[in-house]
């Protein structure tokens, strides 16, 4: 990225995926999302956030973590890998600094309830589990899940849980061994491509935030990003970046359709 900000004076690259909170780009749809997994952490219960891969759950997630204060907040946040549940209970675990090394199943469990029961009543902090890619959990996990959100006989929500995944955890946890946990969600939130206008308000947001006060893409540039992209974000950064790499070895001063075309054959 290092000729676009020689051509076009960016302070950095405008699309990365790793940006701070405060420069998230604040649509009603994060405000929608937020809204509910507000109400399900006030409850103790489960939140899904679903949608395509791209579409935005993780930074989702950023931006609702982020606004937790940690004095009041102990974020458990883990990412499902190989699906299983001691895998899982090793990274809680891990984010709760306990040693993992070793134990059964059963005792991994007991281990993680200890210690949330001696956040909310001793250190007198709210706690929240927050798994990202939870589509790809084996469906006896859902089971597993349950149990350990039920304390003193199932009257204390001490562990709100936010599932986040694509589409089919929801037909996931249709599933008999999955409906005790289905029965704690309180709130749905799917995630879905954008629509033009807000596509160029996207790509406007992320140019000032780099230090361009001007809309560098042309109007056929954003409508090839939209369509190529299908509204998805992670597919529109893609685009974009390699819009711009084009324009810049080309000495253009705009992006142009052309510009895009030539980056989305990079891209799948």
């Amino acid at each position: 990225m290092e000729i676009c900000r020689h051509t076009f004076g960016l302070s950095k690259n405008p699309f990365g995926a790793d940006l701070p909170r405060k420069e998230i780009l604040v649509t009603p749809i994060i405000t929608g999302t937020k809204e509910r997994i507000d109400y399900a952490v006030q409850m103790g219960g489960v939140a899904l956030i679903t949608g395509d891969i791209g579409s935005g759950k993780s930074t989702t997630l950023r931006y609702l973590i982020g606004g937790l204060h940690p004095s009041e907040y102990q974020v458990i946040a883990v990412t499902a890998c190989s699906g299983s549940i001691l895998e899982l209970y090793r990274q809680i675990l891990g984010e709760l600094g306990i040693d993992n090394a070793g134990g059964s199943r059963a005792m991994m469990a007991r281990r993680i309830k200890q210690q949330i029961l001696d956040l909310v009543s001793g250190k007198r902090m709210k706690t929240l589990l927050v798994i990202d890619e939870a589509s790809l959990l084996r469906l006896d996990v859902f089971a597993e899940l349950h149990t350990l959100t039920q304390f003193e006989q199932d009257s204390k929500p001490y562990l709100p849980v936010i599932l986040a995944g694509q589409a089919n955890l929801v037909d996931n946890l249709s599933y008999r061994a999955s409906k005790p946990l289905a029965s704690r969600v309180v709130a749905r939130c799917h995630l879905t491509g954008i629509d033009r206008a807000a596509m160029e308000d996207y790509l406007r947001h992320h140019l000032r935030i780099a230090g361009c006060d001007r809309m560098l893409f042309e109007e056929t540039a954003v409508t090839a990003i939209h369509q190529g992209s299908g509204g998805l974000y992670r597919k529109a950064n893609f685009l974009a970046r390699g819009a711009l790499i084009a324009a810049a070895r080309q000495e253009q001063t705009l992006v142009s359709a052309e510009h895009v075309q030539a980056a989305s054959t990079e891209v799948f």
